[in-house]
């Protein structure tokens, strides 16, 4: 249990750097007098650094033990911490942005591994389950914080309770965590075999879907992410506080709906579950966005319309992701890595080239949103097929 809480409490920065400033959004574009889509850039930033930088971490931390690389991430982070902190221009916060997201990647990588290390079977479910629970209130308390911070100082004050936050997590890895990979099974990094597993992870199509779905799908996420701070605010005229307590709710859909995840899939199935998921999902963000078209989509309507989104999301995302695993016994590992890689690609492109569109009201963001439960949908049509032709 005390592992569980110090590697959750470590796991939880980086959520708190993706959520914790999501208020001081607009006050960032309007201090460093920039555009809403330069702001955003400092979203897609992190998300794309923090996707690549998995490939890296996995295969260090096979060959060098799980430590190591979690001291170099959470150095890489500090430093990009105090560049965001410092950032005269929102070119600078988005430089330290990706500099942060390539630190921030190491402890969701490195700490699947140590909980294999340290369990297996349902003590290491119980493991991972508590560190969930760390990770999963960072949402509803990230933006909270986030706002409380605000009504002290500006929003660089935000970087420095992360600055914090990391240095904390060195100190608790440094002191209070051992080393749980010994020296007899580390492995050396091969780079032969390694381009091999690549070869059939990038011809499986089954993989590939289910990989794609799950990216587009948390795309959905991140184009709300990115957008609510200047919609909720500036549209619908939010406080930072108002505008926390709102992205909350939309966020407890989310969490609430993967608790059961698990028990729906035993229940019916788990590739008939994620075709009626996506289909619950595209459905509810095509309704959401014609009611936006329709002039109906008011602050209530929106809040309401999301929730009920991210509960199908919340269904989609860790169904999609296990499935995608299911048939790599062999390649689990690099898939896992490769797989959360194309995830954070793909939104992060999809966000980008959606940030031209958005204005800062409702209609473009539930625009973006909805093409996301399109793109799933479609993608979630292969799922049948491809299960149809492994078993022939």
């Amino acid at each position: 249990m005390r592992y569980s809480l110090i590697l959750g409490l470590v796991a939880a920065v980086g959520p708190f750097a993706i959520d914790m400033y999501l208020p001081a959004m607009p006050d960032i574009q309007a201090h460093l007098g920039t555009s809403m889509q330069a702001v955003q850039w400092t979203i897609v930033a992190y998300f794309l650094a923090f996707g690549l930088a998995q490939m890296i971490y996995g295969p260090w931390a096979d060959q060098a033990g799980r430590k190591p690389p979690m001291y170099a991430g959470l150095a890489l982070f500090m430093i990009g911490t105090v560049i965001c902190a410092l950032a005269p221009t929102v070119e600078v916060l988005i430089f330290g942005r990706f500099i942060q997201g390539i630190g921030g990647a190491a402890n969701m990588v490195v700490l699947r591994a140590m909980i294999r290390d340290l369990a297996t079977g349902a003590d290491a479910t119980r493991m991972m389950s508590t560190i969930m629970i760390v990770i999963a209130i960072s949402p509803l308390l990230a933006p909270l914080s986030g706002s409380a911070l605000l009504a002290f100082g500006t929003w660089r004050l935000v970087f420095w309770a992360l600055l914090l936050a990391a240095s904390l997590s060195f100190f608790l890895i440094y002191f209070m965590v051992d080393e749980t990979l010994s020296a007899e099974n580390r492995q050396r990094f091969d780079v032969a075999t390694m381009r091999k597993g690549l070869g059939v992870l990038f011809t499986d199509r089954g993989f590939l879907a289910l990989t794609f779905l799950a990216g587009f799908a948390f795309a959905s996420f991140f184009v709300f992410i990115a957008s609510a701070s200047f919609v909720y605010t500036g549209q619908f005229g939010l406080s930072p506080t108002q505008f926390s307590f709102a992205f909350a709710i939309n966020a407890f859909g989310f969490f609430t709906a993967s608790q059961f995840a698990a028990t729906i899939s035993r229940k019916v199935g788990a590739k008939k579950m994620i075709v009626v998921a996506t289909t619950g999902f595209a459905l509810a963000t095509f309704a959401l966005f014609g009611l936006a078209l329709l002039g109906f989509a008011n602050l209530y309507v929106t809040i309401a319309g999301l929730f009920l989104a991210n509960m199908f999301l919340g269904v989609v995302l860790p169904t999609a992701q296990v499935l995608a695993l299911e048939e790599q016994g062999e390649h689990a590992g690099l898939a896992a890595s490769l797989g959360g890689t194309m995830q954070m690609v793909a939104a992060g492109v999809l966000v980008a080239a959606t940030g031209p569109f958005m204005n800062g009201t409702v209609v473009p963001m539930l625009g973006a949103i909805a093409l996301c439960g399109l793109i799933s949908l479609a993608l979630s049509r292969l799922v049948p097929r491809q299960a149809a032709l492994a078993a022939k």
